[in-house]
């Protein structure tokens, strides 16, 4: 079990008018559990969300093929051939976490559209070998999107703010970034060894599957915490532009991943944030500062999760 809460948000999800009536006083009360979980530790657990459950076992095998393909084929979706858009294939240590390699390969997907003028937009770079993972990745996009717009209705909520305050204004075309990554078990001989290093998400929400394997971890005010897998939930945790909008009333908490199972680990984290040309200037209320003291940004959210990212592949980056 976890120290972090379970949260059942179908009451959010209700959209069938003859079922609406009947959930809509449980609304107030997951508004409250989500806003005491981000006020808190920033983290929970998401359950009742809807997603078909094949989906999950569907994204699963069909990463796990990609994974154990040779790492020249694997190179045939690299990142360098996705161009701005950001969408391919990185190695083991392709990726930086507060400029440390980290200890896994992945892959990165974006909201599927033509190639533009835009970083971060275009298509996504699926592998021949594996076809089944196009379908798998596209209908979990689909998935995610709506189960991030209904949480973002329920902090809303618990905020004092109307339902559709974010689908209406933020996240009324949300910018949606999606990642597999594939972890090798740890050096059982080196502690210092992270799949993924301490760091913050730097968008307003994400939602993850993993696999049974385990590894994440939470800095919670009560310290470090295992945030073990728990059957049909995703670990759902707010991002450093929440934590903005609130002036640091609702926290982005630092969180690592270790893969101490010995075996290979599977995750499978998605990133909803505001649109890309949206200025996202503190929600009128909003008190105090935030809990890191970091300066804030002016500009649109585009330019600011460019920085970013650019952080993470500056090598690519400087390439393009």
């Amino acid at each position: 079990m976890s120290e972090l809460p379970v949260i059942d948000v179908s009451p959010l999800l209700a959209t069938d008018p003859g079922l609406t009536a009947d959930l809509a006083a449980d609304k107030p009360a997951v508004a409250e559990a989500i806003g005491e979980a981000c006020r808190d530790s920033g983290f929970f657990y998401v359950s009742g969300h809807g997603v078909p459950p094949d989906l999950p076992r569907r994204l699963d095998v069909a990463s796990r093929r990609f994974f154990a393909l040779p790492e020249e084929v694997k190179a045939e979706i690299s990142m360098e051939r996705g161009g701005k858009a950001w969408r391919g294939f990185f190695p083991v240590g392709g990726e930086l976490t507060s400029g440390r390699p980290d200890l896994k390969e992945g892959i990165y997907f974006g909201a599927e559209e033509p190639p533009g003028p835009l970083p971060l937009h275009g298509p996504n770079l699926f592998p021949a070998q594996v076809p089944e993972l196009r379908d798998a990745v596209l209908d979990h996009l689909g998935s995610m999107t709506a189960l991030a717009q209904a949480i973002m209705s329920g902090i809303a909520l618990s905020l004092g703010l109307d339902e559709d305050y974010f689908r209406s204004g933020y996240t009324a075309q949300p910018t949606v970034l999606f990642r597999i990554f594939h972890y090798p078990p740890a050096p059982p001989d080196d502690p210092d060894t992270w799949g993924v290093g301490e760091h913050t998400d730097y968008g307003l929400l994400t939602l993850l599957l993993q696999d049974a394997n385990g590894g994440l971890q939470v800095r919670t005010p009560r310290g470090w915490i295992e945030a073990p897998p728990l059957e049909n939930t995703f670990v759902c945790n707010i991002g450093d532009m929440l934590d903005k909008l609130t002036g640091g009333h609702y926290r982005s908490t630092p969180h690592r991943v270790r893969n101490r199972s010995g075996n290979e680990r599977l995750s499978f984290p998605f990133f909803f944030d505001p649109g890309w040309d949206s200025e996202v200037p503190p929600l009128p209320y909003a008190p105090g500062h935030r809990w890191d003291g970091q300066v804030d940004f002016t500009g649109t959210y585009g330019e600011y999760l460019l920085s970013k990212v650019s952080k993470v592949f500056p090598r690519l980056f400087e390439a393009l």
